[in-house]
């Protein structure tokens, strides 16, 4: 096992930790860990991405429902049109996107740095939403009507298909604001939305890509480890510090992978 593949491996540990401690922000590591650590094409790390955040999130939403932290009425409301669009979108929409987007010049955007950019911008609004005080966190009134769900969720779907994201950064405030779910149960609420959404996403992907199994299963398993960590620590450690903290990372990590994609 060589020094890179080693990294890899405490990558997928480091990505569990994250999902355990603040419900989400998965699916930002495990993306440019996978193309820039060890070298996945990124239609390949969004595929990959998408089966170990969603089971991963599996194993969360476990542990979140032990705690009566799940509303699943909720979450399934959410699950249906947001996996119809994440299906959708992996078997039909990202297979179909051409290799060169545009042409100026010399310069060429070719898909893989297309979806990189574009993953860049929804982590520059994960971490503008992970940074901001919330004041909307114990909000509770009446909720809104299932087309307006329906309409979100839709719509949540197709660009967490396009990134390969569970899409736990955009859901929890979907569901504090739109939902009117209390903060702690909207971040358990979304690991059954992410669970649900990544895992039919990743059946879309299997028909359209060949998958190393062998990989992907120890890197998935590692990752679950982390997130039992991760939600064993979330005892002890403050979530808010920690969700500034990380989304501060994320602002980092969406800067540099734009300097990559287009140096």
């Amino acid at each position: 096992m060589g020094t890179t593949e080693i990294l890899g491996y405490i990558g997928a540990l480091i990505v569990g930790l994250v999902l355990g401690l603040i419900g989400g922000g998965g699916s930002i590591l495990t993306v440019p860990l996978l193309v820039y650590l060890l070298g996945y094409n990124p239609v390949i790390a969004t595929a990959y991405s998408l089966f170990v955040v969603g089971t991963s999130s599996m194993v969360g939403t476990f542990q979140k429902h032990k705690k009566g932290l799940v509303d699943f009425k909720t979450g399934l409301a959410f699950s249906f049109p947001s996996f119809l669009a994440v299906y959708l979108t992996r078997r039909y929409l990202v297979p179909n996107i051409p290799e060169t987007l545009f042409t100026v010049g010399d310069f060429s955007l070719t898909k893989g740095m297309g979806l990189m950019i574009f993953f860049a911008i929804i982590m520059i609004i994960a971490s503008y939403s992970m940074i901001k005080k919330d004041k909307t966190q114990e909000v509770l009134s009446v909720k809104q009507p299932y087309y307006k769900t329906f309409i979100q969720g839709l719509t949540i779907g197709v660009v967490t298909g396009v990134i390969g994201a569970g899409g736990g950064f955009l859901y929890v405030p979907a569901l504090v604001l739109w939902a009117k779910i209390p903060m702690k149960k909207a971040v358990g609420t979304s690991l059954i939305i992410v669970t649900i959404n990544s895992l039919i996403g990743f059946i879309g992907d299997v028909q359209t890509i060949d998958i190393e199994w062998t990989f992907l299963l120890v890197f998935t398993l590692i990752s679950i480890v982390g997130i039992i960590i991760g939600v064993f620590l979330s005892k002890f450690i403050s979530g808010k510090k920690l969700k500034t903290s990380f989304g501060y990372f994320v602002l980092i990590m969406a800067v540099y992978i734009i300097y990559k994609e287009l140096k």
